[in-house]
């Protein structure tokens, strides 16, 4: 896939002024639009609310839209302590009765993924609906850039590329091809903004935290796999770009086989970022996905019976 490709106008939608609320003694920086059935937007890793800046009004248009910053990324706190899967499920679970919402859809990016894959297995009670889009936790893949940090020295060497000096160039360089109406395509913008967002300390040792508790020099380290038939009740989309460098498309194959009753959705231009190579088509889909399904109610029979015979229909 080309890292560049010609534009036209290639402004984006603002987002709505972000909101702040305290858990447990952290700010938590989200933006909500929209009103309708709730969803909620995790972003991967290094990235923000922001990522979402171009399918999120559209999205808003028939739904309420929460794209929070995960702890350690954007504008919520950076601090020492627990960056987990669970933990990250954790705090998307507070944030969501924090702000009075019951249950909702929760649409994971990358990383994202992986917390929404946690999070159905942690509060399922909590969950109406799941679209995994590009996600982690479902193989051992995964681009060498993630698996790289990882290795022992990173540390010494992320100031380095998230430098001022280096972020300075790809500043200047993003400019300058802007003028000639050319820009990155959006796995470019998407990685660009991941390393932009590494500038000072806190945010760099946060990411080294979270990659190193679900990948190693290897690959991923963590994977939902053998835990996937649990949430065989819960209505799924699986969304993926055919030309994903970072997480292979085979990953969304190989979740489909294991969840039959899943949607699969792939999008043939597209990268790791497929909400931003085609922002109107990911809301159609979503928007579909949502009006659809209908979201079950929680049963903790059927649970117990998944638990205890798992290899009965």
């Amino acid at each position: 896939m080309p890292l560049l490709h010609r534009s036209g106008d290639s402004s984006e939608p603002p987002l709505e002024p972000s909101r702040t609320i305290q858990l447990h003694g952290q700010p938590i920086s989200y933006v909500e639009m929209g009103s309708g059935p709730v969803l909620v937007l995790v972003h991967g890793i290094t990235s923000s609310s922001r990522t979402w800046g171009a399918v999120l009004p559209l999205l808003a248009e028939q739904h309420t839209v929460i794209a929070p910053d995960l702890l350690g990324h954007g504008a919520s706190g950076k601090p020492r302590g627990d960056y987990s899967l669970g933990a990250h499920a954790s705090s998307l679970r507070d944030l969501l009765i924090a702000l009075g919402h019951e249950r909702a859809t929760v649409v994971g990016h990358s990383l994202g993924g992986g917390i929404a894959l946690q999070f159905a297995y942690q509060f399922p009670e909590r969950l109406e609906r799941m679209a995994l889009v590009s996600s982690g936790g479902l193989g051992r893949e995964v681009s060498i850039l993630l698996r790289a940090a990882t290795l022992p020295g990173a540390e010494y060497v992320l100031p380095v590329l998230a430098g001022k000096p280096v972020r300075g160039l790809t500043s200047t360089g993003l400019k300058a091809l802007g003028r000639l109406g050319i820009r990155p395509n959006a796995d470019g913008i998407g990685i660009g903004e991941g390393f932009g967002s590494l500038g000072d300390v806190e945010a760099r040792r946060a990411f080294l935290h979270t990659a190193r508790s679900i990948i190693e020099p290897s690959g991923q380290r963590v994977s939902a796999a053998d835990r996937l038939y649990l949430a065989s009740w819960l209505p799924t989309l699986i969304l993926w770009g055919e030309k994903d460098r970072m997480i292979p498309v085979k990953h969304a194959y190989d979740a489909h086989a294991a969840m039959p009753d899943s949607r699969l959705e792939i999008f043939e231009t597209a990268g790791h970022f497929p909400f931003n190579e085609d922002p109107e088509r990911f809301a159609r889909v979503v928007t579909d996905f949502v009006a659809t399904t209908e979201a079950p109610p929680f049963d903790a029979d059927r649970l117990r019976r998944q638990l205890t015979r798992p290899d009965e229909p």
